[in-house]
């Protein structure tokens, strides 16, 4: 595959994997570099309010990142911005089954992630197109995140970004020599470690840096651990005033064990601490044989006749608890990228970059059982038919792309030309594999398993996309124009090997998607902005989401009907900077159209196709205000407010026109109407502390609004000193949940039902708290 990418994109092979030079994103041409203005005596601002730019858009600093505990996702690190709904089960917001993040009433599907200018996908659970960025780079090595909330650089490489794009930078080596590392310790006998080796200038502009970074925690309620080893490493070459080359490798071995995923019935009976069981295997099996017997068709077929027909005193469903589940990615990430300056007024720049992806999901089911004889994973078979078995979806992802960009300056103007191409063959597959009715279980779900006795379905699944944008940057003294367009055709295509899921093809295909903006500096530090977007989403080739994910006759009756997401945004505000005061505020209004919604048929878990609906247009407007203000020397605050008033214009009709869901009307899932944030923070080069609050108003999990989860409030906050005299050595004590509120956080996490309670809720991380050594920060 690599060989034929290549050929396709015209890079050399010495051209292959993954950077942008010195650690920058693509430049944005649908935005305007800040002119330098007075910060308010520092140099060190954790915010930047995205000044001279034509769209919303925020940008969080690496000094933010380094007050938060070790390890920490940088997606928790920017839930402080506004129109950002970030939730996630787990202290660090690291836990990937249970992070979410949306924008504005769009959900992670439907946002735009990169590193470094290379494509994440969509970051969700089970990507099919990209990797995790807590799993991309080690949060120690980020510069900075930046949040575009309402629309993307038109240069993003993504295909999702209908609602907003998250741009990470990881940090460029260091001129000089350097070693730095960290140690934490903390709630549930959490361990992280982390180490980073600065070359410095080896001459001739040569430099680089290698890092490790591990992290080991128990589950904060249940039984299990999660643990991940990681490793960054990046080589820079300056080439005189020709430009650079930059190169880089990234891994991650991720082993996390699942929290149970709730409903609002199992709350009521067990409580928000109810999880799976995975420290005793006899009640899970004692709980599956009454499962059985209770489906048998007569008292005479019961296939364990001692076990009877009623659950264990506590129990009321099959679903309350099971034994075990767990998720596994292992990710190899890498690349180079050629930034050269061809003549004073032309320059180019052009990444290649390969991913290659394993991963497992895991769940030991009870509404599938083991017949005798089926492998037991140890060389074996299992002696006796079990009433559990070890169901995994399996995942692995072959892709490999680039992106070429290049500028011409000419006088006021600013053109860009760029494009992208990536070929990706993602495979998939659900199978079984054996659980012996024994005392101790005889797998890990921690570990990749071997010899199943069953493969449900298989498949492959190819994605071929082809990108480009075209922009324009005019600079008339105090105003600044840009516009452009971009396009895309993004072909899908699944070969099932095995089962009887969707075979076929499908494809997205835009050629002209405009965006343009104008920004307007006024007096007094302060400017008008103002943009309007066009967006699409392409489909998903994959067994578990999009098109692909249903039944092969509702797939044949929906092909040639079925059209991408799209989406027009308009939005303008104004921002003001006087002083140590910097303040944001923007409106904005947004028309998405052929909004396709996934109906889960069944328990999430269980794993049925789900129904695929396009619920016509959704509605959205709002506003947002945020603020940053340096009040005194070492004290600073920030804070923000947002507004998003998010409904279905549509009922879900079938194909014969019949209303399936009166959804008209009806507020979009998962979108909190108010958000409210604010931090505030003291740091004197000794001691520093920071303390955060965040709200969010009520959320619905069904289309029709008749469940919901109510609104919370969330405290953080830390403290520490760095010791000048010992080299940098700093010590820092943080709490997560202050308050030690009891609530739901995640919703969804098995999708979303027309009416009616769902098991799909998480609840949230208690209070935990974390001591860090720090040395060089």
């Amino acid at each position: 595959m690599i060989a034929k990418f290549l050929m396709l994109a015209g890079a050399a092979p010495a051209a292959l994997s993954v950077q942008v030079a010195q650690a920058q994103d693509t430049p944005d041409p649908i935005a305007v570099a800040a002119a330098p203005q007075d910060d308010g005596g520092t140099s060190e601002e954790i915010v930047v309010l995205g000044f001279g730019q034509s769209r919303q858009v925020q940008t969080v600093s690496a000094i933010d990142m380094e007050r938060l505990t070790p390890g920490t996702s940088p997606l928790k690190a920017i839930a402080k911005l506004p129109g950002v709904n970030f939730q996630s089960s787990d202290a660090f917001g690291a836990y990937e089954w249970s992070t979410r993040i949306s924008l504005r009433g769009f959900n992670q599907n439907q946002l735009g992630f990169t590193l470094d200018g290379v494509p994440l996908g969509d970051m969700s659970y089970g990507n099919v197109n990209g990797l995790h960025v807590s799993r991309a780079v080690i949060s120690e090595n980020l510069a900075s995140t930046t949040v575009a909330q309402g629309a993307g650089a038109i240069g993003t490489a993504s295909t999702s970004n209908l609602g907003g794009t998250l741009q990470f930078v990881s940090r460029a080596p260091s001129d000089t020599f350097d070693v730095v590392g960290s140690g934490t310790y903390g709630s549930d006998r959490t361990y992280r470690g982390f180490a980073r080796l600065d070359t410095g200038d080896l001459g001739d502009g040569l430099k680089g840096y290698i890092s490790y970074g591990f992290l080991q925690t128990d589950k904060w309620k249940g039984y299990g651990n999660q643990r991940q080893h990681q490793a960054n490493a990046k080589l820079v070459k300056e080439i005189n005033a020709l430009g650079s080359i930059t190169a880089f490798l990234n891994f991650s071995d991720r082993r996390e064990t699942d929290y149970q995923d709730l409903s609002y019935d199992i709350i009521r009976r067990r409580g928000l601490t109810n999880d799976n069981i995975g420290d005793n295997y006899a009640l899970a099996l004692q709980i599956a044989k009454v499962y059985a017997n209770q489906n048998a068709t007569s008292a005479a077929t019961r296939p364990y006749p001692t076990a009877g027909v009623v659950f264990p005193a506590g129990i009321g469903t099959v679903d309350d608890v099971y034994f075990d589940a767990g998720g596994l990615r292992r990710d190899w990430l890498g690349g180079v990228t050629f930034d050269a300056t061809l003549t004073p007024e032309l320059s180019l720049t052009s990444t290649s970059y390969y991913h290659k992806n394993k991963g497992q999901g895991s769940w030991i089911t009870p509404y599938v059982g083991t017949p005798a004889g089926a492998p037991d994973g140890n060389g074996g078979t299992i002696a006796t038919a079990s009433p559990l078995s070890f169901r995994t979806t399996e995942y692995g992802i072959d892709r490999a792309g680039n992106l070429t960009r290049l500028a011409y300056e000419t006088g006021v103007n600013r053109l860009e030309l760029g494009g992208w191409v990536e070929s990706n063959s993602f495979t998939q597959a659900r199978r079984f594999y054996g659980m012996a009715d024994a005392a101790t279980p005889n797998r890990d779900t921690l570990a990749y398993q071997k010899d199943p006795f069953f493969t449900q379905w298989a498949g492959k699944y190819d994605t071929f996309t082809l990108q480009y944008y075209v922009a324009d940057t005019l600079t008339l003294g105090d105003l600044t124009i840009n516009g452009g367009w971009k396009g895309m055709r993004v072909q899908n295509s699944a070969n099932l090997t095995t089962g009887t899921l969707v075979a076929g093809k499908i494809e997205a295909k835009d050629w002209f998607l405009p965006q343009i903006g104008a920004v307007y500096r006024l007096d007094g530090g302060a400017e008008v902005f103002a943009s309007y977007t066009e967006n699409m989403r392409a489909f998903v080739s994959s067994a578990t989401t999009g098109p692909f994910s249903i039944t092969q006759a509702g797939f044949n009756a929906i092909r040639s009907t079925l059209k991408p997401e799209t989406s027009k945004t308009v939005e303008g505000g104004l921002r003001l900077r006087s002083g140590a005061l910097q303040v944001s505020a923007v409106g904005y209004y947004v028309d998405f159209s052929n909004r396709l919604l996934t109906f889960a048929n069944g328990a999430g878990i269980i794993g049925n196709p789900p129904t695929l609906n396009n619920a016509g247009s959704v509605r959205s407007y709002g506003a947002e205000l945020s603020a940053y203000y340096r009040i005194a020397g070492a004290f600073s605050v920030f804070a923000s407010y947002s507004y998003n008033k998010a409904t279905y214009r549509d009922d879900v009709r079938s194909v014969a026109g019949a209303v399936l869901t009166a959804t008209k009307g009806k507020t979009v899932v998962d979108t909190p109407e108010s958000m409210a944030k604010g931090e505030l923070v003291y740091d004197d080069k000794r001691f520093f502390a920071r303390a955060g609050a965040d709200y969010m108003s009520k959320r619905y999990f069904t289309y029709l609004n008749d469940q919901s989860v109510g609104a919370r409030v969330l405290v953080d906050a830390s403290i520490g000193y760095r010791f000048p005299t010992l080299g940098g050595l700093a010590i820092e004590g943080s709490v997560t949940n202050l308050t030690d509120k009891s609530y739901i956080s995640t919703i969804g996490s098995n999708g979303y039902g027309a009416s009616g309670d769902n098991q799909t809720l998480l609840a949230g991380a208690p209070r935990q708290v974390f001591v860090t050594l720090r040395k060089g920060f």
